[in-house]
């Protein structure tokens, strides 16, 4: 049997690897581990793999695609869910599992495996993947086997069993949280944070939860400025100069993360039924979907944008419950398409500890019009506001009707 896994080189992908590899009569193992801007994480994993028992292993940078082809277009639709979550995690493991889908056919594997738990959102959206790209492979989910969770009850029987078989990690049964990072966020959960009364913005915690970003408070005492230039609705340049989505990404992490923006503490709703706690950097992601959502305030039809903004949540449920390749997520890929081609402009952000003021905004596909909104004489004779008189005559037609027949005295008022 040959089998494709989805490796970190961590403490649970070292297990899962000898472990599968002896339940499964010792299959082929082929390992894949996927560079979306984890960075210092992908050191020494081919040679860790190997010894650990593969046969195999793609190290494959997929920084850029991440960032055009699915980080991109998500913003572009403005999508957070719950009203809190960038989808760090959750847009990043589509583009994994279909790497993963793409190696298996080329390997001619009979399945793929993954370690992500039985209680997570990322079985969920490795299987979708699969279901959608590849029906035919196997799926491999160890933390779902019995026999698995009885070997391994806790995290101190892996770091036993990596030791006994010389199995280099670095891990320990104290630490605090758990971690994954990608080009768009890192974020935090379990351990210290499974108790939601404790407090992640403490000064105490500045080697904790800033791997990406400073805490407020540490922020520079000085606001920056950083102008953000739209294509599409598709960021193309940073203070003036033309980047790839990568490369905005990357620069805007940076800049982002000096000044302690795009940190989020939240309690959110997992797809399998159950609340979890997580905590988020994200801080290129922020200022690219606050800067984003100016360049629509000032360039989209006004019907447009709220069609559009009514399916958001939609949409981000979607990316987060893991329906990526589904054809409704699709279909509404579409309309958020059609919905940006005039987003083009420039955007001025200021970032001041923590938080993201707008400082400016232009373009020439502006729906503004200085001289139809002013309060001063309208030279262009545009409105007249006169008309205004027939406009609320009609539109509380309706209201008048039902005071009628249902009296005015039934009406609550507050």
């Amino acid at each position: 049997m040959k089998i494709v896994l989805a490796y970190s080189g961590g403490l649970d992908t070292s297990v899962l690897l000898s472990w599968i590899k002896e339940t499964y009569g010792n299959a082929e193992m082929i390992c894949f581990c996927a560079n979306i801007g984890q960075e210092d994480e992908l050191k020494g994993l081919e040679k860790k793999a190997k010894k650990t028992g593969a046969s195999k292993i793609y190290i494959d940078d997929l920084q850029a695609e991440f960032a055009s082809d699915f980080i991109y277009p998500m913003l572009r639709a403005g999508a957070i869910y719950e009203g809190q979550y960038f989808l760090g995690t959750s847009i990043a493991r589509p583009l994994i599992a279909k790497r993963m889908v793409e190696i298996a056919k080329a390997e001619k594997a009979d399945a793929i495996a993954h370690g992500a738990t039985g209680k997570g959102n990322d079985q969920v959206r490795f299987e979708l993947t699969a279901a959608a790209l590849a029906p035919e492979l196997q799926i491999i989910a160890p933390w779902r086997d019995e026999r698995y969770r009885k070997d391994f009850p806790g995290r101190q029987a892996m770091i036993d069993c990596c030791a006994a078989k010389g199995i280099p990690v670095q891990a320990s049964a104290k630490k605090p949280y758990s971690m994954d990072r990608n080009l768009l966020h890192i974020s935090y959960e379990a351990g210290i944070l499974e108790d939601p009364w404790y407090d992640s913005f403490d000064l105490k915690n500045r080697d904790y939860f800033t791997t990406l970003s400073v805490l407020p408070e540490d922020a520079p005492d000085k606001p920056e400025h950083v102008e953000l230039e739209f294509v599409k609705g598709d960021c193309v340049a940073v203070n003036g100069k033309t980047m790839t989505p990568l490369k905005v990404m990357q620069t805007l992490n940076k800049i982002g993360g000096r000044h302690g923006v795009g940190r989020v503490d939240m309690v959110e709703n997992r797809f399998v039924g159950m609340k979890s706690r997580g905590v988020y950097e994200t801080p290129g992601g922020s200022i690219l979907h606050y800067a984003h959502r100016q360049m629509e305030s000032l360039t989209m039809d006004r019907e447009v944008m709220h069609q559009r903004d009514g399916f958001i949540p939609k949409y981000a449920e979607l990316v987060y419950n893991g329906f990526w390749y589904a054809p409704e997520r699709l279909a509404l890929q579409a309309y958020v398409e059609e919905s940006q081609k005039n987003v083009s402009g420039t955007v001025r952000v200021k970032l001041y500890k923590g938080g993201l003021y707008v400082a400016g905004r232009k373009s020439k596909f502006s729906m503004y019009n200085p001289h139809i909104a002013t309060m001063e004489e309208d030279p262009t004779k545009a409105y007249n506001q006169d008309d205004a008189t027939g406009f609320i005559r009609l539109n509380g037609l309706r209201l008048r009707v039902n005071s009628t027949v249902n009296g005015a005295a039934n009406l609550k008022v507050l």
